[in-house]
């Protein structure tokens, strides 16, 4: 009893400084797999009932592999990326369902005589994730494999309010209704940025970062984080080293890599596995007359009615602001005076943008001949055409 009493009096200023605080708590599928994925429900349970806002992401990347195995497709990957074709994003989409139901079956557990009892935990799920598609890297299309395009802040944070846990997938929908496999690292990170949470907690196989000696780095400034990257390359504590320093240069306070494998102290006390403490900068901001946001060009294709959209960009300083909107009205309507009836675009990485604003799919042999001739098959740009 003694001892209980001492770690609740040790417990407390950490329960009083998180009370009402955001967590996003990213597992790896081989977290969920694991024996001590028990234990740790325990702990989210025990934040959750400490008042803890929580946003549970999980992965799948083994579950995916079991099933590929399965129907006797080969994996394929390119820059450490899943390269998602049709037949793989049925697995995927097998994977991540399964695994959601049993995370959801999980937290819904109200045994006698165990942490889960009486909790009446309520867990929330749904397209709280939007995403866009990689496109065409090196010439080489990564089909459903996308990057995260937006985080539904007001949806996720409502659910909060209501004292519910948000489940987050690594699937993300597009706004053409298409489905995309995501890099759960990727999603946890996004979600900490912009709901501005408190603590990001990944989770992996090691005991948290290791030094060259294989000694616990206790704690990380930003600044020490490039030296790490560069001696870790690209296995997976690089990997979520680089999401925790990304998380942190957001504005999330703290990120804390842990192990899944291991019980210990718990989430909630476990300081000594800090990472990273986020360290404040100041900024100045330089206006300079003259400077380019926004550009975009208008080729008409000789010997046809026909015109192509090149050279659309925005300052990523300058976007969200409707400029790219403002341009392409700008181009379609010199195109329509030029007596152009066909406009074409080639993009590798925004294809979703231009097909929200009516263009359609196309193919190099609609292009007209002085065009097409003129296509770069390796760099396999998507081709896509609007009826103006």
């Amino acid at each position: 009893m003694q001892d209980y009493v001492t770690w609740l009096r040790h417990a407390s200023p950490y329960i009083n400084a998180h009370r009402d605080c955001t967590f996003v708590v990213m597992l790896p599928g081989e977290g969920v797999a694991h024996p001590n994925f028990a234990n740790i429900v325990h702990d989210l349970v025990l934040l959750h009932s400490l008042g803890v806002r929580l946003v549970l992401v999980h992965g799948s990347r083994p579950q995916i592999e079991a099933r590929l195995a399965a129907r006797g497709l080969t994996p394929h990957f390119h820059r450490d990326l899943r390269i998602t074709d049709a037949p793989t994003l049925e697995c995927v989409i097998d994977a991540v369902g399964q695994l959601r139901i049993a995370i959801e079956a999980r937290l819904s557990m109200d045994m006698a005589a165990s942490p889960m009892q009486g909790s009446r935990l309520r867990l929330t799920s749904g397209n709280f994730v939007t995403a866009r598609p990689i496109g065409v890297l090196d010439g080489v299309d990564y089909h459903h494999t996308g990057e995260v395009r937006r985080i539904d802040r007001k949806g996720i944070n409502r659910q909060l309010d209501e004292r519910s846990i948000v489940l987050l997938s690594p699937l993300g929908y597009s706004p053409t209704g298409e489905i995309f496999n995501l890099a759960c690292e990727d999603v946890a990170t996004r979600a900490a940025i912009d709901l501005g949470a408190d603590k990001l907690l990944l989770f992996g196989a090691e005991d948290g970062l290791l030094d060259e000696h294989g000694q616990l780095v206790r704690e990380l400034r930003p600044q020490q984080v490039p030296a790490h990257l560069a001696r870790l390359g690209s296995n997976y504590q690089g990997e979520l080293l680089d999401a925790a320093a990304q998380a942190c240069r957001g504005g999330v306070k703290r990120s804390h890599i842990v192990s899944y494998a291991t019980d210990e102290q718990g989430i909630l006390v476990r300081r000594s596995r800090e990472v990273l403490e986020r360290e404040i900068e100041q900024f100045s901001i330089v206006e300079r007359e003259g400077l380019i946001i926004a550009c975009a060009a208008l080729y008409p294709i000789a010997d046809s009615d026909c015109g192509e959209l090149a050279c659309l960009a925005v300052n990523p300083d300058y976007r969200h602001g409707g400029r790219g909107d403002e341009l392409l009205a700008r181009i379609e309507a010199r195109a329509r005076a030029q007596g152009i009836k066909t406009l074409f675009v080639l993009t590798t990485r925004t294809a979703h943008w231009f097909r929200e604003r009516g263009f359609e799919p196309s193919s190099v042999e609609r292009m007209p001949t002085a065009r097409a001739s003129l296509y770069n098959y390796q760099r396999n740009s998507k081709v896509f055409e609007k009826a103006l």
